[in-house]
C-alpha cells in the first residue's frame, strides 16, 4: 500500500513584534521607561534616554509614512527604518 507523502508546511516569514531599546549608562538611580506602539525604551542616563525616545518617535513616524504597522513590515524594513531613525537622531 503506497503511503501518502507528508505535507510540508511553508515556513512563514519572520515578523517583528516590537523593538526594545536599553540604555546602560544610567547611574543616577532613576528608573526610566518609555513605551510607544512599536518600542519599549528602558534605562540610560537622562540624555541617552531622551535620544532613545527621539529614535522611537522617528521610527514610528517612518513606519506611518510607509503606511504599515510594525507587524506588517518585513524584518528588513524594520531594520532599515530603525537605522534611518538612529542616524537622524544622532
Amino acid at each position: 500500500m503506497a503511503g501518502k507523502k507528508p505535507q510540508r508546511r511553508k515556513k512563514s516569514a519572520p515578523k517583528v513584534a516590537g523593538v526594545v531599546g536599553v540604555g546602560l549608562d544610567g547611574e543616577d538611580g532613576h528608573t526610566r521607561v518609555t513605551r510607544t506602539e512599536e518600542m519599549v525604551v528602558v534605562g540610560g542616563s537622562a540624555e541617552t534616554h531622551e535620544r532613545m525616545q527621539e529614535t522611537a518617535i522617528r521610527f514610528g513616524e517612518n513606519l506611518e509614512k510607509c503606511g504599515k504597522t510594525i507587524h506588517e513590515a518585513s524584518v528588513r524594513e524594520v531594520v532599515d527604518l530603525l537605522r534611518a531613525a538612529i542616524e537622524k537622531t544622532g
